[in-house]
């Protein structure tokens, strides 16, 4: 998230979403996606990438894979 959103790893948090991070949009968003898909060798349903709205929710749909 923090090489995506070009923001310091200290600065994310559970807290962490589009309304705490000025340069996450959708492109960006789509982005963290590929990222997070190439990290951790898996593919996210759309359904998944709706529901990746802030840190925590991320995290969880990471680890229900």
């Amino acid at each position: 998230m923090a090489a995506v959103f070009e923001v310091s790893a200290e600065d994310i948090n559970d807290d962490s979403s589009s309304d705490t991070i000025v340069l996450w949009d959708s492109l960006k968003h789509m982005q963290l996606v590929v990222a997070l898909e190439e990290e951790f060798d898996s593919y996210f349903t759309d359904e998944e990438i709706v529901r990746m709205k802030n840190y925590s929710k991320i995290i969880e749909v990471i680890k229900e894979k």
